[in-house]
């Protein structure tokens, strides 16, 4: 297979990528899932915590989701959701010889980042609903009937042990481009700034220009995301 031509580091430029919404949620997201699994691990008195961390998690979630239409260009769904066939020449490219330059998610990566949202927000969900017969209940558990609240406890450890296997996965992936292709995409979500080749540089730079009212927006919806799920936990005391 014919190597990709190999861009020395000499003549990348770092160029703005990823906006201080996706950054913030990102770290508190590593954060708050490393908090989640070992307040569930340890369990007894550490529950509480264990479930407050995971109303935290649902809120992250509902604003990357909403985040995913209203951020930067870099956030949005459509810049990264790519079809069969470019996730096929992606992972050729990852094959080949030197860096494999994207300015925002890979096609491969972009998905990865969809599927954990998705299953994130459903162990959130099924814990809202849990109830495993001991001490431990989920605020919703009284609007399904018993049978059905315990078996969502028993899919929200399964769940649980799928997403350490997926992050496991992921982390391998981020260690691959860091130590194999020389991608420096784990400082670049520190600073929002990547190293790219001019032309994907000059790309980066032109779709990430300020615009005016998009950061009163990122937190009048991370304010929505939040109110969404306080309002689902209190919901049996609001309506008593």
């Amino acid at each position: 297979m014919p190597s990709e031509p190999v861009t020395a580091p000499s003549t990348l430029k770092h160029a703005p990528v990823w906006d201080g919404f996706v950054r913030a949620f990102h770290w508190s997201l590593v954060l708050l899932f490393g908090g989640a699994v070992v307040t569930g691990k340890v369990g007894g008195e550490w529950i509480v915590w264990h479930m407050r961390i995971g109303y935290a998690i649902l809120a992250l979630v509902l604003f990357r989701v909403l985040w995913g239409f209203a951020g930067g260009a870099y956030a949005r769904w459509g810049s990264f959701l790519a079809g069969p066939s470019a996730a096929i020449t992606f992972i050729k490219r990852l094959l080949a010889r030197g860096p494999a330059h994207v300015i925002g998610h890979n096609p491969i990566g972009g998905w990865m980042v969809l599927v954990l949202l998705l299953l994130l927000a459903t162990q959130g969900v099924m814990g809202l609903f849990s109830n495993d017969e001991i001490a431990t209940t989920g605020p919703l558990y009284r609007y399904v009937s018993e049978e059905t609240s315990v078996r969502l406890m028993s899919w929200h450890r399964q769940l649980g042990n799928v997403l350490l296997v997926l992050t496991g996965i992921h982390i391998a992936a981020v260690i691959f481009h860091v130590v194999v292709k020389k991608e420096g995409i784990v400082s670049a979500m520190f600073s929002g700034r990547k190293a790219l080749p001019p032309d994907l540089a000059r790309d980066a730079e032109i779709a990430t220009q300020a615009r005016p009212g998009r950061a009163a927006v990122g937190f009048l919806l991370l304010s929505l995301a939040i109110a969404v799920v306080v309002l689902a936990v209190n919901w049996p005391a609001l309506t008593r």
